[in-house]
């Protein structure tokens, strides 16, 4: 039933007190694994993952009435996911350090959680797209495992579509690079 419901009667609901819960239930059925898994590529571990999530979920019911629909409910939903993932690895990043410093600590993170051989090809490719620098792996993420278009892709992170294109090229020329290196 999630997947039939139209945004825009799902919109309504979420802006209807008395159907609010009912949309925030659909609103999960059809976005949620999706969000969740988005987010987790960006944070790596499932426990930050459900934190961004129920941060994320705040900031929709927080913000719904303001939504003026004019972009997508599954855009505006993916940036605010995307924002409150970044802001996360941004606390963790420390004052001195970038976001983009932390590929060795996201590593460590899927390893410890990984439920994969660490020498195995998945675990690689993987560890590859955490190597990137932070717009990169926003960019590949999006296009690769989201499979979402430049443009919407755009109105996601806020960046221009050209960019995004060219960070995408460089993602998947690093991740290459970096298989070749470290292929058995």
């Amino acid at each position: 039933m999630a997947q039939q419901i139209d945004d825009d009667q799902l919109v309504a609901m979420l802006k209807s007190p008395d159907n609010r819960e009912k949309g925030y239930r659909l609103l999960l059925a059809k976005y949620g694994s999706r969000l969740y898994w988005h987010i987790r590529r960006i944070v790596v571990a499932h426990e930050d993952a459900e934190d961004v999530m129920q941060e994320t979920a705040i900031n929709i019911l927080a913000g719904i009435d303001k939504f003026e629909q004019k972009s997508s409910l599954g855009t505006w939903v993916y940036r605010i996911a995307t924002n409150e993932a970044l802001r996360l690895l941004r606390r963790r990043s420390g004052i001195f350090r970038s976001i983009d410093s932390l590929g060795e600590t996201l590593v460590e993170k899927l390893e410890d959680e990984a439920g994969v051989d660490a020498d195995s090809a998945e675990m690689l490719f993987q560890k590859a797209v955490l190597q990137l620098p932070t717009q990169q792996r926003l960019a590949f993420n999006l296009r690769y495992y989201d499979e979402m278009p430049y443009e919407e892709i755009a109105k996601v992170t806020g960046k221009n579509v050209n960019t995004l294109k060219t960070n995408y090229h460089f993602a998947v020329s690093k991740i290459k690079n970096y298989l070749k290196e470290n292929s058995l």
